[in-house]
């Protein structure tokens, strides 16, 4: 990105040695049985736009597992579960001036033949796989095109028609809007609620008991039907 690598440009891995999540978690990414891909972008909108690409990504992935008949349940902002159980994780970072974006790279990690008995002990419970959700393995190059054509189709219309067709399209994925949800915000404070939409920025409208707030950043967590 630094050394002027174009808009679009992809960079595939097979394995990860260090690979991370939003807040600096680790992310397990074990060779020839995921996704783990990075798009570079250089748009031409603002840079406080550039976090929705988040959103954007999410909706790509989306897309593509409904080629495959599977449907996607997101979880703000990034998350895509199966049954509570993460599948893929988003992590976009940027580089910006304060009224243009140099760039967005959109990290995009995707669980795609992981067994069970594959994932950490630790991991078992809280993570799955497109082959567990589906009951086969799939097709990692093809779902990886569908993925980049879904991508390519949606940043074409953000940059000629703005975000909220993506947002529109986020909102039909979503399975935290109006859920109970626990919320660790950056700087530890912590608040309940029922997530009730949306805004245009992709920030996260929380109703609690003593009124409405807007999360931009933080920890997002679906708490169970009591």
């Amino acid at each position: 990105a630094h050394e002027g690598a174009e808009d679009g440009t992809v960079v595939v891995a097979d394995r990860q040695g260090t690979g991370r999540g939003r807040m600096e978690r680790p992310f397990f990414s074990p060779p020839g049985k995921g996704i783990w891909v990075s798009i570079l972008l250089r748009p031409t909108f603002l840079p406080q736009d550039a976090p929705k690409c988040t959103l954007m990504a999410a909706v790509a992935v989306a897309r593509a597992m409904e080629h495959f008949g599977l449907r996607a349940a997101i979880k703000w902002p990034n998350d895509i579960l199966h049954e509570g159980r993460k599948l893929v994780g988003i992590l976009t970072e940027m580089s910006a001036e304060m009224d243009r974006v140099n760039y967005v790279v959109i990290g995009i990690g995707i669980n795609v033949n992981i067994a069970r008995k594959d994932f950490p002990e630790d991991l078992r419970d809280t993570a799955t796989s497109l082959m567990q959700m589906k009951g086969e393995p799939l097709p990692r190059v093809a779902f990886l095109q569908e993925l980049l054509r879904a991508l390519d189709a949606l940043y074409r219309e953000v940059q000629s028609d703005g975000f909220a067709p993506v947002l529109a399209a986020w909102r039909t994925y979503a399975v935290t809007l109006g859920q109970t949800v626990r919320v660790i915000g950056p700087a530890g404070e912590a608040f309940e609620g029922v997530a009730a939409d949306i805004d245009a920025d992709g920030a996260l409208f929380v109703d609690t008991a003593t009124g409405r707030r807007r999360v931009l950043a933080g920890d997002v967590s679906i708490r169970p039907k009591k």
